[in-house]
């Protein structure tokens, strides 16, 4: 994926949200049940560089707050299990794998950045967390796999990511927080390529923002 570079402007807005990315295992699990569908013509399948778990989403916010918001989101967690076990077609065609039973550890993580964002002066979506990934859209007619495993992936930790706007569209990630290690910026312990050099390797190609 080629990101569209971010505006200098300090006061331009930004899209973001908190998101469990996938290790590169995981993605490709992801990707191999998105194969067992039988999509409609009209379907857009999700590309593996684009699925992720969404813990919040955090609306378009001054660039200006970016370093605030990046100290004042990382809380502490256990690392935990995800289990995606459920696979459904939503209104308006979204095609999901989804959490039958979360994590209580999951949903202590989206409550504590729940709470976070209200220090911040954010209010955080009212909807039910229902935790899921998005295989594709406008998938309405699509036909699921006969059957299928549970999908299971080690998390350790999240991410604040912001949304590209354009043609190249895409994700730059200006922030990972680890469930045992402080929070890691653009830098040395960042993501590089996808890569982290402390973890289970995340899903390519996530770009680093500056922090």
């Amino acid at each position: 994926m080629t990101a569209a570079p971010v505006a200098d402007d300090a006061a331009a807005a930004c899209r973001l949200f908190l998101a469990v990315w996938p290790t590169v295992a995981a993605r490709d699990e992801l990707l191999q049940r998105q194969r067992q569908w039988s999509w409609s013509p009209a379907a857009a399948a999700i590309a593996g560089e684009r699925l992720h778990l969404t813990l919040h989403f955090l609306g378009s916010l001054p660039r200006q707050r970016l370093a605030e918001l990046s100290s004042g989101l990382q809380v502490a967690f256990e690392p935990f299990e995800l289990v995606l076990d459920r696979a459904e077609i939503w209104p308006h065609g979204l095609v999901v794998l989804r959490a039958g039973s979360p994590a209580a550890a999951l949903q202590d993580l989206h409550g504590r950045l729940g709470d976070a964002l209200r220090s911040l002066g954010l209010i955080p979506e009212r909807r039910r967390f229902r935790p899921h990934v998005t295989l594709a859209r406008r998938a309405a007619g699509s036909i699921p796999p006969v059957s299928g495993a549970e999908l299971r992936w080690q998390v350790n930790s999240y991410t604040l990511v912001e949304s590209l706007a354009g043609s190249a569209g895409g994700y730059l990630v200006h922030q990972r927080y680890d469930c045992s290690r402080r929070a890691a910026p653009g830098g040395d312990d960042a993501l590089t390529n996808g890569e982290s050099r402390h973890d289970a390797e995340l899903s390519p190609p996530l770009r680093n923002g500056s922090g």
